[in-house]
């Protein structure tokens, strides 16, 4: 076994991969840019070294510089994690030359499955069922709209050398299919260097199924069962679980073994991901392979009980696998769930800040969080927006989704958007509790975008509960402080009204020597809490049922979130109440004269000038942030008065970068 390996990485991933090489008593080394000098992996690794400024072109993609730190530490191999430069036949190339081992596949099997072109060939030599599409490289926007025209709408361009989302884009037609060329080839070039494109049939309704294999250098190669990862947001997986509600065991040996097949093919040696599109009639085809660690890899290790990453070093180091196909056992259901730091009602568009709140759910057997920064840290618009990984396991699916909900209700962050309540809000569907998912599930369920105030709250007596029992001790708190009664002294009980959404519940809540009673609508609920001012958490049972909301007090109203449902509450006298119902809604003030910068990021196109009359639908100017290219559509007829940001200039959220006449 190794006696160090560097993590040539960021963020969650390597935080992970230094956990694992820890418990293995393996010593670890960590690279870090400027903006990563304080960062939760830096402080876990043995050693760190510094490899250059924030932008990932100029730190984590530099091969000379991971090896000059593997040469400056005596690190004998490098992890790559996933990203940057995990499949880089180039770098693992420069590795072997300077007698560095890869923590990975070989060279060829890199180069092979890297480029989806080469990878689908010889998936259908191997007898892998593949895509229709088109046999080579696409070279302009032109011949992607005639290629498109034959193999017939709608179709997927994509990056030959992506992954992870980007450089992709679907299009449904020829306007779709050349703004999707630009699109897609801008996005490659600036996250892989590599600029190619290709071009294939999308199949409509599909699901995305992957099986996780894990080859030696000896022969040996087992498949880990499959996750599904259908659930997705611009071609970027969000929730995935282990295994798919969707295919039978059956269908699973036939995946596993093609999937096998595959990678015995290229002699694949280390942990691998083959990926395939599965259609409503079970028929699976190949989409590609990645030769890496998967984000998504801690569902199969909770199903299985085995540590990929730990796998990965000791077929590295030319140990054997320990086990063999008939070994592998799936037991019970996991799900993950992606924590991004971005505004889903605002188009996912990512948001960057300072973490000024990051309360985690404890971990135990049914709760995992993989994550890799901590309260105080900052999430910087140079990386990836995904923050951590949320992971729950059960004997069953209904439990493991009752695990992801809790977890998501008590996992709290303050100081930048979020998708929490997002992700709780999907899993409340009842097409995701039915297992009906598919790649389009989340247009299919937010056709008109994602609306928090619009997600069902299914018990809304649990947040009215909550509302009252807050009123009470904050009431209980003034009463105290004013001095009307001792701190030996309680308020015993109390009638409140609370209103939300205009609609007002009438309650009695009661100190008890167990807790706080509220009656309302009937009922009885015997809250028990340790809740304090301030704590955006409020962890509680209510009659006996362990509960998790989050809080927060602005002004008068308490804003409470619970299952991804989040509202307002205010709580009145019963005489209060009555005037308040003749109190006029405030009206939303007009921002249509400007174009707000939707996300924090950099202006690199823009598309009109002052004067230009736009139509609805037209584009006004392009921003990159976290490497995606986000283009900005004119919401209706305009003419250009001003613009009010230049080319390459950064903005911030909510920024105006034009007015209009």
């Amino acid at each position: 076994m190794f006696k160090k390996i560097l993590v040539a990485n960021r963020g969650e991933i390597a935080c992970r991969i230094i956990d694992t090489a820890k418990r293995m008593g393996v010593a670890t080394v960590a690279v870090y840019s400027d903006a990563d000098k304080h960062a939760l992996h830096v402080l876990m690794a043995d050693e760190a070294v510094h490899i250059g400024p924030p932008a990932a072109a100029q730190s984590y993609l530099l091969m000379q510089r991971i090896i000059e730190a593997c040469e400056q530490t005596g690190a004998q191999a490098v992890h790559p994690g996933y990203g940057f430069l995990s499949e880089n036949a180039t770098f693992c190339e420069a590795l072997q030359k300077a007698g560095i081992a890869f923590i990975g596949p070989n060279v060829e099997a890199i180069t092979n499955m890297g480029d989806k072109m080469t990878s689908k060939r010889l998936a259908a030599k191997a007898g892998v069922s593949t895509v229709p599409g088109h046999d080579g490289i696409v070279e302009n926007a032109e011949q992607a709209r005639k290629i498109a025209n034959e193999i017939g709408y709608p179709v997927m361009l994509k990056a030959s050398a992506g992954g992870g989302g980007k450089g992709m884009r679907v299009a449904h037609d020829d306007k779709q299919c050349l703004d999707g060329f630009e699109r897609a080839t801008n996005e490659a070039a600036s996250s892989f260097g590599d600029d190619r494109i290709l071009i294939e049939k999308f199949i409509e309704q599909p699901r995305h199924i992957e099986i996780q294999i894990m080859a030696d250098s000896f022969g040996n190669c087992i498949y880990l069962g499959e996750r599904e990862c259908s659930i997705q947001r611009r071609h970027q997986k969000i929730i995935e679980e282990a295994p798919s509600p969707f295919i039978n065991a059956k269908t699973r040996k036939a995946m596993g073994e093609q999937a096998v097949k595959l990678a015995k093919a290229v002699d694949y040696r280390s942990a691998g991901t083959v990926e395939f599109i599965v259609d409503a009639r079970c028929n699976f085809y190949f989409l590609e392979m990645n030769t890496r660690l998967q984000v998504e890899h801690p569902v199969t290790e909770m199903i299985t009980g085995l540590d990929l990453v730990e796998l990965m070093l000791r077929v590295a180091a030319g140990e054997k696998l320990p086990f063999t196909q008939q070994d592998i056992r799936l037991d019970g259901w996991a799900m993950e769930a992606r924590i991004y730091a971005e505004d889903p009602a605002r188009n996912f568009l990512p948001s960057i800040g300072r973490l000024s709140t990051f309360i985690t759910p404890l971990e135990s057997r049914q709760v995992r969080i993989d994550t890799g920064v901590v309260e105080g840290a900052e999430v910087s618009m140079h990386y990836d927006p995904m923050i951590a990984k949320l992971i729950t396991h059960g004997e069953d699916r209904p439990k493991a989704i009752e695990a992801m909900r809790d977890a998501l209700d008590a996992f709290c962050i303050g100081g930048v958007k979020n998708n929490i309540s997002f992700l709780n809000a999907i899993m409340g569907q009842r097409r995701f509790l039915d297992g009906a998912l598919s790649t389009s599930f989340i247009a299919d369920q937010y056709p008109d975008g994602f609306k928090p105030e619009e997600t069902p709250n299914n018990t809304p007596e649990r947040q009215i509960v909550v509302a009252a029992v807050m009123q009470h001790f904050y009431m209980n708190r003034a009463t105290y402080i004013s001095g009307q009664f001792t701190g030996a002294t309680q308020m015993h009980r109390k009638k409140w009204v609370i209103v939300h959404e205009r609609k007002y519940h009438p309650v009695e809540v009661e100190s008890r020597t167990e807790g706080v009673n509220v009656k309302y609508d009937g009922r009885d609920f015997l809250v028990v809490t340790d809740w304090r001012f301030g704590r955006p958490l409020f962890t509680c049972s209510i009659n006996e049922e362990l509960l998790f909301f989050q809080t927060r007090r602005k002004t008068v109203w308490y804003q409470i979130s619970h299952r991804g449902a989040i509202g307002e509450y205010l709580a009145l006298s019963p005489f209060a109440a009555e005037l308040y119902r003749h109190m006029p809604e405030k009206s939303e003030e007009n921002s249509g004269k400007f174009q707000l910068s939707p996300m924090p990021g950099q202006i690199i196109k823009l598309s009109v000038s002052v004067g230009k009359e736009v139509k609805a639908g037209e584009e006004l100017a392009v921003i990159e942030a976290m490497k995606m290219e986000n283009s900005l559509l004119a919401e209706q007829d305009v003419k250009i008065a001003k613009v009010l940001v230049e080319l390459n200039e950064c903005v911030a959220v909510d920024q105006p970068i034009m007015e209009f006449e």
